[in-house]
């Protein structure tokens, strides 16, 4: 063989034996790396953010190139019986537009003057019937939680459950001023939850890859926020004391805005015309309103309707046969199945429990809580 020949086949074994030796020499430097906890926590991290990004990226172009077919604002007469309010009025709907300049979280101070009981109202916009439930967060006696089922510590996850529970034992045990349904949950055996979940500063439910849906927290002074995960980034669930995660998204800004499709819903039940509760906010940030609906009605149709009652931001729960409405102990609107997870709002003459009072206590100066490691496997 000639020498140009040999150089020739000396070539690509020298490239192979070049490549083997970083390659060894990259493993021990991954190796060294990888460790130390702290470095793939972050690098975890840094993944789950990037697939994130390009979950929304997708999404955000087929929703572009496929319109969403969302039913335009029919409002269906519910069939289901409900039970009138025994002496509040019936309120009239604002005239006013709700305010479109951008909003801030702001501390709200629980006000010092007397505590008064949630007031919930029977209201009529648009053609669409439902129960307003207001929620000052100035009110010193005001507290916010979340009930699970057969009073679970944990949230319904993949892998444990306690299973479901009838609405009436809910009511009956929380003895709240306002009981109502919650989130979604899986219709199979485990019936597990959507999305992270915190009540009084504790972790319910939590997993460091959950971009689904949109989550309304409040933080320490009562700041209210709501994020979209896939279009805004996941919020920081460890600075939240209450977090529930539902959707899609009905307001934001003041402006409707449904993108359901990029939210990661696909659910024709959801999609369509159906039972509805909403929840949402207005942009001085200081109550929550609740919206039971006792029609059947679209997305859009529920969307305009809290942008009507004054929201700045908003976000469907879970409906159909979930919708459920207890007031001061009397179901207002019963639901059609059992349920693993509801809202519990305390007032003056429902208060809430010493322990709940404490974790407000200990939250608002400072304690927090991180996720308990030997409950969820991430």
């Amino acid at each position: 063989m000639s020498k140009p020949k040999q150089s020739e086949g000396c070539r690509p074994m020298l490239r192979r034996t070049f490549l083997f030796l970083t390659g060894i020499a990259l493993a021990r430097v991954a190796a060294d790396y990888f460790a130390i906890a702290q470095n793939r926590d972050s690098f975890l991290t840094l993944v789950g953010q990037l697939w994130q990004k390009s979950l929304a990226f997708l999404s955000s172009i087929q929703s572009n190139q496929t319109p969403q077919h969302l039913p335009n604002n029919p409002i269906v007469k519910s069939a289901k019986t409900h039970q009138p309010l025994p002496s509040n009025p019936i309120v009239k709907s604002p005239e006013n537009s709700p305010p479109t300049q951008p909003s801030q979280p702001q501390i709200i101070k629980r006000s010092a003057k007397q505590a008064k009981p949630v007031q919930v109202s029977s209201q009529n916009i648009a053609g669409a019937s439902f129960y307003l439930t207001t929620i000052d967060l100035a009110d010193p006696e005001i507290y916010i939680t979340i009930g699970l089922a057969n009073n679970a510590d944990f949230a319904n996850t993949s892998k444990v459950t306690r299973g479901d529970e009838p609405f009436e034992n809910m009511v009956s045990r929380y003895r709240a001023a306002v009981v109502a349904n919650g989130t979604f949950f899986g219709k199979d055996e485990q019936k597990s939850v959507l999305g992270n979940m915190v009540a009084a500063g504790k972790y319910l439910k939590y997993s460091r890859w959950e971009n689904y849906g949109t989550t309304l927290g409040i933080k320490a002074g009562n700041q209210l926020e709501m994020v979209t995960a896939r279009t805004e980034g996941k919020p920081d669930w460890s600075q939240h004391w209450f977090s529930l995660t539902c959707g899609p998204r009905l307001v934001k800004a003041g402006k409707v805005w449904l993108s359901p499709l990029s939210e990661g819903f696909k659910d024709a039940g959801v999609l369509g015309v159906g039972s509805r509760t909403a929840i949402g906010f207005p942009a001085s940030r200081d109550k929550l309103f609740l919206v039971t609906f006792l029609d059947s009605l679209s997305l859009e149709a529920e969307a305009k309707v809290m942008q009507a009652i004054g929201c700045f931001e908003a976000m469907n729960l879970d409906g159909g046969a979930s919708v459920g409405l207890a007031h001061q102990g009397q179901i207002l609107l019963p639901p059609g199945r059992n349920l693993t997870n509801v809202l519990v709002v305390y007032d003056k003459e429902y208060p809430a429990p010493a322990q709940l009072k404490q974790s407000w206590e200990r939250f608002h100066n400072g304690s927090r809580t991180s996720p308990n490691s030997s409950v969820f496997f991430d």
